[in-house]
């Protein structure tokens, strides 16, 4: 069935059911293989989109053993790596807040904020281009970047590669492995990426919804799910397995020319077509990674799509220095029963991430 539903719902039902005056749409069209789900709305300018889909299997990367992401795992929650001593990566990548850190900005050295929400590491080992800039071109160009940034771990590389060939553990661990020699920042750089990449989403309830247990969802989720793909235009940006298209979008918010100014993709690229550009999120565990947006000015999801469906700022508001706004930023029109079954829908692709403990690292040696 290849049918779009337009719906003009005033009211939802409570207990996941939809009321009488929504007879149009019908939920049992999502309850079937989804090649043979209703249409998806595509942008003609959203280029290639992938349908929603489960994780695939972790691409294969030949340093990833099982020694270094063991040792990997030791150095993600060791703060020895910062100039201070006291600020680790799980600091601001938290297993207990969605690998987040909850907060607006993160805090790094000497208490400094920065300026950006920390985005969470949940499934980057699937990201050509990391952070909100897109700056680091997968796990091992991202690695040691927070390690040697002034505004977070502040360390220098050639005094964290002397501390760690100082600490017997650590040359043990090293060398089995990486092989016998001194610990270099290559074999930092894998060691930290290879557990970063095991850092994956569990099943959530779409996953399962999209494999056959039909009762995953509600009749109201599914609702969500078809505004979703299509009066909403989430899908637009917010597809494939990742439920992020992992490219760089201007939506309007990036305070240029006032405070907290970001310009964003720019940073990354220099050119100033990317000014106010920001990389897609993904949407999977987003009940754990708040606040939203590379600002994380939105502490609750409706602000957001109360925004999105003003159509952000508008063109008309910009500043003269910035591009347009893409043009998968438009008005949607959704009814206030709209905008809560998209809600209730994406409140389906969280499941909790799975528990990591702080590992017992290796002692430093005694000091002279």
């Amino acid at each position: 069935m290849r049918a779009i539903y337009w719906l003009a719902i005033s009211t939802l039902g409570l207990c996941g059911e939809l009321p009488a005056q929504a007879a149009a749409f019908s939920a049992d069209v999502y309850r079937q293989p989804q090649q043979r789900w209703p249409e998806a709305v595509i942008h003609k300018e959203a280029g290639p989109v992938s349908e929603l889909a489960p994780l695939p299997e972790l691409p294969p990367a030949i340093w990833h053993t099982e020694a270094t992401e063991t040792l990997g795992r030791q150095l993600f929650f060791d703060p020895r790596l910062s100039g201070s001593g006291q600020i680790a990566c799980a600091s601001c990548h938290d297993p207990d807040l969605g690998w987040a850190d909850g907060r607006r900005f993160a805090f790094g050295h000497n208490r400094q904020a920065g300026n950006r929400n920390s985005m969470s590491i949940l499934n980057a080992a699937w990201f050509d281009q990391l952070f909100w800039d897109g700056r680091a071109n997968g796990l091992l160009a991202q690695a040691l970047q927070p390690i040697t940034n002034p505004i977070e771990m502040n360390a220098e590389l050639e005094q964290v590669l002397a501390k760690l060939n100082r600490i017997p553990g650590y040359r043990t661990s090293f060398a089995e492995a990486f092989g016998p020699g001194p610990i270099d920042a290559d074999q930092l750089a894998k060691a930290l990426a290879a557990f970063e990449r095991r850092i994956v989403s569990r099943p959530n309830r779409l996953d399962r919804f999209i494999s056959g247990q039909y009762n995953a969802l509600d009749d109201r989720e599914i609702f969500g799910l078809h505004l979703y793909r299509t009066k909403a235009g989430c899908l637009n940006c917010h597809s494939g397995a990742l439920y992020s298209d992992r490219r760089f979008h201007h939506t309007g918010l990036s305070y240029y020319g006032r405070q907290y100014q970001d310009s964003g993709r720019e940073q990354a690229t220099g050119r100033a077509e990317d000014r106010g550009k920001f990389r897609t999120p993904s949407l999977r565990d987003l009940a754990y990674t708040s606040p939203w947006m590379h600002n994380g000015f939105f502490p609750n999801l409706r602000g957001i799509l109360n925004m999105y469906n003003a159509g952000m700022i508008g063109n008309s508001q910009l500043h003269p220095e910035l591009p347009p706004l893409s043009p998968l930023i438009q008005p949607l029109q959704l009814t206030p029963s709209e905008l809560e079954a998209l809600e209730a829908f994406l409140h389906t692709l969280s499941q909790s991430p799975i528990v990591v403990r702080s590992p017992i690292l290796p002692k430093s040696p005694p000091k002279n």
